[in-house]
């Protein structure tokens, strides 16, 4: 959904993945399987965007249903401090927030 480009692993041959954002930054996927892991929306990676719509009109092409902060279905929810943000699950269920906080 995020369309980030897997790129090599230089530091190692493990299975960590690198995955490519553009403009140098990368994220970093680290496997732990021995780890208790906790999935619930307070755990959550978070991205900005420029264009929120476009993100939203993009989920909804792809049928993935995004959530607000309160858990309503295809809900944007607006911050206190006039911050958008709409969350949704990963194929494994790790939650994504994507906002509008381009600060």
């Amino acid at each position: 959904m995020l369309q980030l480009e897997e790129i090599k692993n230089t530091a190692s041959e493990s299975k960590t993945r690198w995955l490519s954002f553009q403009e140098g930054i990368q994220l970093h996927l680290i496997p732990r399987p021995n780890f208790e892991i906790k999935i619930n929306k307070a755990v959550h990676f978070a991205v900005s965007t420029s264009d929120l719509d476009a993100i939203i009109t993009h989920l909804n092409e792809l049928k993935i249903v995004f959530f607000d902060w309160l858990d309503v279905p295809n809900k944007v929810y607006t911050r206190k401090d006039g911050i958008k943000q709409i969350y949704f699950q990963d194929p494994n269920g790790y939650w994504v927030e994507i906002n509008n906080d381009v600060s």
